[in-house]
Formats: structure tokens, C-alpha cells, sequence
């Protein structure tokens, strides 16, 4: 913030108790540590003025009072000579603020805004290199989720974890909350000494005496990849580079689920380059995590609900290796560009999974894709099913639908076709390797990808419909088509089975995957009686499915047709499980079939102590809800 700027905030009053006298040196802006001609209308930080390049963290952690103390100490760029830094906070008890040369400094905190929180606005001098700000944070911080031990697998142990992504780094850390901004960090964690402490960063593999933990990021990272993870916790090795933690009673099957990740991260560095962040580990957490999976750099968070026995839903995993380049590597500048990262992540996703197990199965995830775009495009306001989104005043969450991920697929899919396959993983690599730990906007991958993919061939340029698919709603007529065979031999099964031409025992399932099983659930007829959704339950046991994917669209399409056989087992799935992916169309569906809300209400009053705020921010809108 420049001086007129300040001079303009009446209300702030800043003292800085001591003024370095020493003559001012040259500053130096790194071009990788911020993106100047992009806005983010979802922090107050003012980047042009000043923005920090590392975080020095120290923190204790206190399950008794569900609060982290600590103090942040930020090194910065002061660009234009400016008096005043800002970051974004929410809720957070700022007790002291100390310049580099230990001496107290004024700060103010704003006015609060809805999803923003308020700004902290802190007095520096022309020479200030670093801000330590000393504070807690609240109980009820957004991006926290506190668990006692019955939420946990073993049910001795509390457990704690962070989800920061997109703005809620600013409920645990006062930072400058944007994806343009990426700096490295340190961090000394306290915590109770029988449980460990796990970041994105370098980690430990067991537990210590002392319950201090000490942590490095070397590379830089926005806010949003900011990750904490507390609990009783063992580590088990995968590859010379990757391995998986988990509650001591998770540990097997979590090690044997992700056993192909070190063929994953190997595909994947030959198709897009060498992987950067040393090493790849998982963190296993409660059921509560409210996403399928977090990118956290050197340490992915996964759901449990993808441990189904059968590595049948490790694409996922490929999913999150995939944010190792897309996303974490290179970063969308601000939450409009959110489609920077998962459109990429779910095409790079594909080719892994293509490589790993064949086309027929990478073209079903495509196509189960497509049936989930093709709901968004119809569910979702014309304005959010553009790729390039507007989304000042609005929370960035707003963002995270299928049209960033799946509409952004197709999109890269298309110019795949266009270009070949070999042509577009060429240009994808370049496309890492020149904007490694850079930010970009989509109207600079678009100048990128017409001189480095598109090239000498722009007489084809028209035809892609480039500017249609990112900036107008819908899909453009030259979205591609998926086919399988395998799903059109579910489809032709499961039409004579419907049609009663034969039974269930004719069906041939033994090679199944979980991809076809999901497109014959997903077929069923609208006009399906009960006695035939008993008839599929008894033959199939989809109700006691061990596979939360297949379950979780069973029980949506039981809710609907009034199988009302499922409906412990909907409660029971509704309490255990916080992942926002599979809640929103089961309380949607218990809406769809009683309007009045009662049944679905008196099950969320159940279940929402154990979701995480993202979900209930979304499921608190879908009921009406309030406490």
C-alpha cells in the first residue's frame, strides 16, 4: 500500500517505535515470486507495494482449547518504498507485531467482509525486511477441523488437520491469502508428545520424545497449499521417494492401496518432467476430510473413502500427483483462473491413468467425467459454466464445480485431437519447464499456447473456438466424444435386464471395474420399481459396498426410486463421511423426496459436528440451515 493509500484510512493509526536510519539499497522482484498484471479481488494484500517471500513459523498446538499460538515471521519485498504492509486474516487474536530489528510496530485490523475476512495493515519503514506477528488463533477457525477420538479410526487419539485451499490459510496464519504470491517456510510445531505433527513440507517419519517438530519448504508456495496435520500417526514406505501415513490401524491397507505410486510419479515425469518436490507421501485422514484429495506439496491429503481393497479408485491419486505440475509447479494468478489448475490436473490425471492401465479405462473416467459436466452445465447459472470466471465478491469455492475441472479437460482434449497426443505431452512439458514456480493467467497460456502449440498451424486457429470455450457459457460444438466399448456392452446388459429379456445371473460382471459398475448404477431407469432395486441389492450387496464411490451413487439413486431398505445405511454414510463430493447429491436427493427438508435436516443436526467448514458452507445453503 503506497503512501496516499494510507493517508486515505483515516481510522488506522500506525507508530513505528524504531526507524533504521541506514541508507536504502536496491531492491531486486523476483518475476517467480508474484504475478503483477493479474487482480485478486480475494485478498487485501497489495502485492505492487509489498509481498513476502518467505515464512519463518514457530506454533503450539492445544487440543484442550482448540488453539494454535504462534508467531509468523515474514521476510517481504518492499517495492515502492511503502509504509504499510497488509495481510489477510480471519478471526485471528494479534497480540504483538515486531520489526526486524525486534522493536515493536503499530497495526490495525480492518473492517471484515464476508468470505474475506479484514485486513491487517502493519507500519514498516523503507528498510523493514521482516514483520514478526505474534497471535492465535480461534477455535473455530475456518480452514480447522478438531476431532476428538471417537471421529477418529483407532478412537484413543485426538486429531487435527488444516484445509486452507481457497482462502482459509487466513483462519491459521495471517498471510497475503492468494495463489500469486508464493514464498518458501520454515516451522517449529509443539504438540502433545504422544501424537505427530505432519506438513507440506519435509516431514518426519515417527514420532519423537518431545513433541517438537521441525519443517522445511525449500520451494516456494501460495497460502493455499499451507497444510498442518496432527494426529497419532505411522509412516509406511512405498518407493525410494513415496510413501503413505495413516492411523496405526490403517497403515496396511493404505500401503498396499496406493502401491502403484512410484509407477505414477515415474509416468508422470516422463510424460510432463522431472518431479520437483523431492518427495511425494500421502496423508490418510479421518472421513471428515472434505474433498477426495488435497495437492499439499510433498504431502497429498487423501480421503479414506478411496481405500476400497482393489486400487480401484487410485485414480485419484493420479489425480493429486497430476497438482505436481498443474497447480503447485504452475499457479493459477488468481481464483478466476481456477481452471488453470484442475482442467489441466484432470487431463494430465487421464494420461497417467491411460499409461497405467490402457485407454479403454482412462476413456470411461472420461466419460463418467462428461456425465458429471453435463449435470453442472445444467445445474450451475450460464455465467459459472464459463472456464475464465467472475467471481469478485463472491467466495472463490463458488468456482470449485465440474466446469473447472471436466469443461477444462475437454478443452485440452480438444486441442489434443487437433494437435496429437505426442504433440500436446510435448508442449505440455515445455509448458512446466518455462513456468516452473510461476504464476499465470489464462490470457497468458493463451498467447503461450499460440505461439508454442499452435505455432505455424494458425489457419486452424478458428476452428478451436478458443475464446468460446473460455469466456462463453456451454460447451462449443467441437467438444470431443468419448466411446467405450466396455460401457456399451454395460448399457446393452443392462437394458435386457430392465426390458426382462434376462436375469441378473446372465449378466457377466466378473471383470468389472469400479468404472462399470458406476455407469450401470448411474443407467438405471428412472422407471425402476422397488422389487428391482431388492432384486440388484440382493444380488449385488450395494448396499454393504466397501466401495464409497459405488455406494455413494447407490444410495442417491435408492433415496430417489424410495428403496427405503438403504435408509440406515444413508444415515449412517451421512454421519461418517465429510466428503462435500458425495453429500451434496445425497442431501439433495433426501430434498427431492421430501421437500419439507425434515428428514434430511434431522440427519445433518447429526452429522455436521463432523464436517469440515467447507462442506458445511455448502450444505448449510442446499438445507436452509442455521444454528
Amino acid at each position: 500500500m503506497n503512501k496516499s493509500i494510507l493517508l486515505a484510512i483515516s481510522a488506522i493509526t500506525f507508530v513505528v517505535m524504531s526507524c533504521s536510519t541506514t541508507e536504502k539499497k536496491e531492491t531486486v522482484v523476483e518475476d517467480t515470486a508474484v504475478t503483477y498484471d493479474s487482480t485478486d479481488f480475494h485478498t487485501y494484500a497489495q502485492k505492487k507495494d509489498a509481498y513476502v517471500t518467505h515464512l519463518d513459523w514457530d506454533a503450539q498446538v492445544d487440543f484442550d482449547t482448540r488453539i494454535i499460538t504462534a508467531t509468523a515471521t515474514w521476510d517481504f519485498v518492499n517495492v515502492s518504498d511503502t509504509d504499510t504492509i497488509v495481510f489477510d486474516i480471519v478471526d485471528l487474536n494479534i497480540s504483538k507485531v515486531t520489526l526486524d530489528n525486534g522493536q515493536e510496530t503499530g497495526f490495525k485490523i480492518g473492517a471484515a467482509k464476508p468470505h474475506m475476512g479484514a485486513p491487517l495493515y502493519i507500519a514498516v519503514t523503507p528498510e523493514t525486511k521482516k514483520v514478526s506477528i505474534t497471535y492465535q488463533s480461534s477455535p473455530s477457525a475456518g480452514a480447522v477441523l478438531w476431532l476428538n477420538p471417537q471421529q477418529t479410526y483407532g478412537k484413543k487419539h485426538p486429531f487435527m488437520f488444516t484445509q486452507s485451499e481457497a482462502i482459509l490459510a487466513r483462519t491459521w496464519i495471517p498471510c497475503q491469502d492468494s495463489p500469486g504470491v508464493k514464498f518458501t517456510y520454515n516451522a517449529k510445531v509443539k504438540v502433545p508428545t504422544d501424537l505427530l505433527a505432519l506438513m507440506s513440507a519435509t516431514n518426519p517419519q515417527e514420532k519423537n520424545e518431545t513433541g517438537v517438530y521441525e519443517f522445511e519448504m525449500n520451494q516456494p508456495i501460495p497460502s493455499y497449499l499451507l497444510a498442518l496435520a496432527v494426529g497419532d500417526l505411522e509412516f509406511g514406505a512405498l518407493g525410494d521417494r513415496t510413501g503413505v501415513y495413516a492411523e496405526p490401524g490403517q497403515l496396511a491397507a493404505s500401503v498396499h492401496e496406493f502401491g502403484e505410486t512410484e509407477k505414477m510419479v515415474q509416468i508422470a515425469e516422463e510424460l510432463f518432467g522431472k518431479y520437483a518436490w523431492e518427495r511425494y507421501d500421502m496423508l490418510v485422514l479421518p472421513p471428515s476430510f472434505p474433498f477426495g484429495g488435497m495437492e499439499n506439496p510433498r504431502l497429498t491429503f487423501v480421503t479414506p473413502t478411496i481405500i476400497a481393497g482393489d486400487r480401484s479408485l487410485t485414480a485419484l491419486i493420479a489425480h493429486e500427483l497430476a497438482h505436481s505440475w498443474s497447480g503447485n509447479l504452475v499457479t493459477n494468478a488468481n481464483w478466476n483462473d481456477f481452471w488453470m489448475n484442475e482442467g489441466f490436473t484432470v487431463y494430465l490425471e487421464r494420461r497417467i491413468m491411460d499409461s497405467l492401465n490402457g485407454t479403454d479405462y482412462s476413456d470411461m473416467l472420461s466419460i463418467l467425467g462428461s456425465q458429471d459436466l453435463a449435470f453442472s452445465l445444467k445445474d450451475l447459472p450460464a455465467e459459472d459454466t464459463r472456464l475464465k470466471l467472475e467471481l469478485k465478491g463472491r467466495n472463490p469455492d463458488d468456482g470449485m464445480t465440474d466446469i473447472a475441472y471436466e469443461k477444462g479437460f475437454f478443452f485440452l482434449s480438444m486441442l489434443k485431437n487437433e494437435f496429437g497426443k505426442k504433440r500436446m505431452d510435448d508442449f505440455l512439458k515445455q509448458y512446466f519447464t518455462d513456468h516452473t514456480f510461476k504464476n499465470i493467467t489464462t490470457e497468458q497460456f493463451i498467447v503461450y499456447m499460440d505461439s508454442n502449440l499452435i505455432g505455424a498451424d494458425s489457419m486452424k486457429r478458428p476452428n478451436l473456438q478458443i475464446e468460446k470455450w473460455i469466456y462463453e457459457p456451454g460447451l462449443p460444438q467441437n467438444s470431443p466424444e468419448f466411446t467405450s466399448a466396455r460401457f456399451q456392452r454395460v448399457g446393452s446388459s443392462l437394458k435386457a435386464w430392465s426390458d426382462g429379456a434376462f436375469s441378473l445371473d446372465e449378466i457377466e460382471v466378473s471383470e468389472w471395474s469400479t468404472n462399470e459398475w458406476l455407469q450401470f448404477i448411474r443407467k438405471l431407469p428412472d422407471t425402476l420399481n422397488i422389487d428391482r432395486y431388492a432384486e440388484l441389492d440382493n444380488a449385488y450387496h450395494f448396499t454393504q459396498s466397501g466401495n464409497n464411490e459405488i455406494l455413494a451413487i447407490w444410495l442417491e439413486k435408492s433415496i430417489k426410486a424410495g428403496y427405503t431398505k438403504v435408509d440406515p445405511a444413508v444415515e449412517e454414510f451421512l454421519i461418517h463421511v465429510g466428503r462435500r463430493k458425495f453429500l451434496t447429491p445425497l442431501y439433495r436427493a433426501l430434498l427431492e423426496v421430501d421437500p419439507s427438508g425434515t428428514r434430511a435436516t434431522e440427519i445433518y443436526t447429526k452429522a455436521r459436528p463432523n464436517y469440515h467448514s467447507v462442506s458445511t458452507e455448502t450444505l448449510d445453503k442446499l438445507l436452509k440451515y442455521s444454528l
